[in-house]
This record gives structure tokens, sequence and C-alpha cells, in this order.
């Protein structure tokens, strides 16, 4: 708790509603709470839910193409064929200075792979396949695991139970809940199968967008963080690794992340919007 910047701000000449009551009530108590700007309208929703689709159909697209012997730059070129044929355009491309259409991060590298022409798929190999799309100016953002060929039994653990760790998120994200209680489900399910969670990296809010508010943390403390309240649209995306949750960022290309022991690292990514029963996944 504390003082936040982010104050709820109640619409002049209209009643208050059972939302803004209960914004309002997390407020005084000192939570963190949302701007209306991040509360997004029916239009804008199904705007974001046109470009998951593509977004989605990218991620279908690479699971049945992918292989032993492509190369990751091989995977990459599908991906932006694949959007420009649809009518969007990528986020990564050129965010902050990134080169390429999307993110391939394979064994211990946990998220911002760049792909190229050396990097070849091999059996055992694990792979994060990181897409986020633009449609009609609406952002998307999904990432997938992927096994080449057979693996141990070690990797696909970590694959797995980092999946899981997205759906116990899914799970504990509920209307008025707070973002520290996803990153509690999420570190307590990890931990409990001998795993790490990478803390300098999160989810975030997306949609109008690539990166807005609330920075959706894959750890702490129930009831911290920022309210969630229906409307709001965000990612949750833990990268689970195998060992130390330690990571170094790469000072050659100043995107690569790996973890710090070289041990394997997984994650898996949804974009969705809060409702008032639920989240809804606006990404498969």
């Amino acid at each position: 708790m504390g003082i936040f910047k982010n104050r709820w701000v109640v619409e002049k000449g209209k009643p208050l509603t059972e939302m803004d009551k209960k914004i309002l009530a997390a407020q005084k108590q000192g939570h963190k709470v949302p701007t209306r700007k991040l509360i997004k309208t029916e239009e804008q929703i199904e705007g974001i839910r046109r470009s998951g689709v593509i977004n989605t159909g990218i991620l279908d697209m690479i699971t049945a193409e992918i292989k032993e012997g492509m190369t990751t730059w091989d995977l990459d070129e599908l991906i932006g064929q694949y959007t420009a044929d649809h009518g969007a355009i990528s986020a990564c491309m050129g965010y902050e200075g990134y080169p390429r259409y999307s993110c391939i991060s394979i064994d211990d590298v946990v998220c911002h792979g760049i792909p190229d022409k050396k990097s070849i798929l091999r059996p055992g190999m694990i792979v994060n396949v990181d897409v986020s799309t633009i449609l009609d100016g609406y952002f998307s953002d999904a990432s997938r695991m992927f096994i080449i060929g057979e693996t141990t039994e070690e990797k696909q653990r970590l694959v797995d139970v980092a999946k899981e760790c997205l759906m116990v998120g899914m799970q504990a994200a509920k209307p008025y809940s707070y973002v520290g209680d996803i990153g509690f489900a999420v570190q307590c399910h990890a931990q409990k199968n001998g795993y790490s969670v990478v803390r300098e990296l999160c989810g975030h809010g997306v949609g109008l967008e690539f990166h807005e508010e609330p920075e959706v943390t894959h750890y702490g403390r129930p009831k911290t963080g920022m309210l969630l309240v229906p409307g709001m649209v965000f990612t949750i995306e833990p990268m689970i690794n195998m060992g130390t949750m330690h990571v170094h960022f790469s000072q050659v290309d100043g995107w690569t992340v790996t973890t710090l022991d070289h041990q394997p690292s997984a994650q898996w990514e949804h974009t969705f919007v809060m409702r008032e029963t639920g989240l809804e996944i606006l990404t498969h």
C-alpha cells in the first residue's frame, strides 16, 4: 500500500456505479487503482480481439510449420509474411530498434531472442515463439512453447509446469482482485515444483499501445499491486526457470535475456480482458 499517482475520478453528473464504489473503496484503503484510460470500451475490446485472432493464427501456423533443421530466421520470415497477408503489422518490428517480426528464444534464452540465420532448430530444443500484432491500431500479444523432436523429461516437465503457471495465474485473476494475487499464485506453483520465477520481466497492459499499465509481475504477495477491474486488458506471461531466477541481459545485441546459470527457461503468454465474471482470453 501507499500513495500512488493513479487516481479514480468519478464522472461528473453521473451516479456512482458499483464499479466506482469498489474502486473508490480500494483507493481509500491506499491500494493502487487504474485510471479510466485503462478501462477499454467494448469497441476497443472488439478491436483487440480481432488483432488477437491474427496473433493466434500466426502461432497456429508456426505450430504446423516448425521442425528440425529450420532456422529461427525461417520462422520469423513466415511470421512476417502471415502478418502482412492478413493486413496486420508486427508490433515487434522496429519497437525501440528491435530488428525482427518476433522473439524466438531457445533453451536458456528466457525471452527476446532475435531470429537469425545461424540458430538452427535441433532435436531436444525447447523454443518459445512470442508474437505481437497490430491490426487497425489495436495490439495483441501471446507466446507458445514448442519442443523439437523428443526432449528430456526434465525439459518436458519445465514446459508443462510453465503452462500450469499461466493457468494458475489466470485462475487467481478475478474481478477486483490484485496483480499481486496473480504473482503469488504463479510463484507458489513454480516453487512447489522446484522452479524459480524471473523477476526482472513481467506481463503488462496492452491494447491501445504495446505496453501499458499495469505491470503484471509473476511473484508477489496477495492484495498488492494494482486493482484489476472489468474492462482492463493485460497479459499474463510467467517466465519459469529450471535453476536460478537470475538472468543476464545481453550487452552485445541489447535484447537477448538468458538465465544466469544457463539452465533452460520456459514461458507461455496470453492476452486477456477482465470481465465481471472473470477473465476472457483474447488470444489462444
